[in-house]
């Protein structure tokens, strides 16, 4: 791997703004069982990254003739912005993380889109912080932990994490350092089992409220951030909620697809249900888009490729250029306000009301 000899400090490089990045691969760490960090730097010299700790990003992944999109936290922290990273699990019916495992290499370079989010304790701030998280849904909390370690290692954290055992608690040496040497960090680890032959002084079984008070006992007075299955956080949105915890103070990440609203059908003044006109300009294509559809539907019906992850207005992959004309968009944050009104929408969840352009 090439160094460039001309060493630049941040104030002299350019921070990296683009919605859409190419990643050159640097380096691959195996953290646990079928987990793995993937570390990258910018495919050109001179730039740095900005993001906020607990941010995503997209990936689009080479695994066929047709690229896969997937989403995955940046577990890599802001505070050291020359290169990124994502810690992935792999599960038996895994094909892009797979894919990754199995292809990605240093050297190698992909498309990301992003970063997107705003679970974040700088959208959130709070006096004193408690995490919460199962499996690989620790990678938001890792960036967030990095990042204040770096810029103020006297934030007050305590940081409860769950696993299926020992051997699969991701990130554990560097927490356990974490909280041998920052002043206020508390670590506690719940698993759910063990072999017979580990040794283990933590906890076992599965969080509840009485685990959450032993390894928090002041958790009522923390801003909360949870991530992990959904039905885990269920777990503890109760526990908490049980107890008399504020939740405005309580903020969780999911990547769970969301349920689609249903398909709303928009009669014109005289009565009747028309299609829509949705161009593509680059493309220079044309549908025709019956009432409800949205422009990604559209998109597809003709052939015109637009990238997309989640299919919900999460992600913010499907990001596109509206030139012309009026959608109705219900989008899950995946989007920022500044970029709706420049005059992007998310193609996933856009339904026009009319006919409309769009730059792709």
């Amino acid at each position: 791997m090439a160094v460039d000899k001309i060493y630049r400090h941040v104030d002299e490089m350019r921070p990296w703004s683009d919605r859409e990045h190419l990643l050159e691969c640097v380096a691959w760490t195996p953290e646990a069982p079928d987990v793995m960090t993937f570390t990258f730097k910018p495919d050109r010299p001179g730039h740095w990254f900005r993001y906020l700790p607990g941010q995503f990003v997209t990936l689009e992944l080479p695994v066929g003739p047709e690229p896969v999109m997937r989403t995955y936290t940046l577990s890599s922290s802001p505070s050291r912005p020359y290169t990124v990273a994502v810690t992935v699990k792999a599960q038996k019916d895994s094909i892009g993380t797979r894919w990754m495992f199995e292809n990605l290499k240093p050297g190698m370079k992909i498309k990301a889109f992003g970063p997107l989010g705003d679970f974040s304790y700088v959208k959130h701030p709070g006096e004193k912080y408690l995490f919460i998280s199962a499996g690989s849904g620790i990678t938001p909390m890792m960036s967030m932990t990095r990042d204040m370690a770096d810029r103020q290692p006297d934030s007050d954290i305590a940081f409860i994490h769950c696993a299926r055992s020992p051997d699969d608690i991701i990130f554990r040496w560097e927490l356990e350092y974490k909280a041998r040497y920052l002043p206020f960090f508390q670590l506690g680890f719940i698993v759910e089992q063990l072999q017979r032959s580990q040794l283990w002084s933590g906890l076992r079984g599965f969080i509840d409220k009485a685990k959450i008070g032993l390894l928090a006992p002041d958790f009522l007075d923390r801003t909360v951030f949870c991530c992990g299955p959904e039905p885990f956080m269920a777990t503890v949105r109760e526990s908490l909620a049980g107890a008399g915890f504020d939740m405005s103070r309580y903020h969780e990440e999911t990547f769970q697809p969301v349920a689609p609203e249903p398909m709303v059908v928009v009669a014109d003044p005289t009565g009747e249900v028309k299609p829509h006109k949705v161009a593509f300009t680059l493309a220079g294509k044309e549908a025709l888009c019956e009432p409800g559809f949205t422009v990604l539907q559209a998109a597809r019906s003709i052939g015109v490729r637009i990238g997309a992850a989640c299919e919900s207005g999460l992600c913010g992959t499907c990001r596109v250029m509206k030139l012309s004309g009026d959608v109705d968009m219900n989008h899950n944050g995946g989007i920022l306000d500044d970029e709706i009104e420049e005059g992007y929408i998310l193609a996933c969840c856009s339904r026009p009301t009319g006919d409309v352009e769009i730059e792709v």
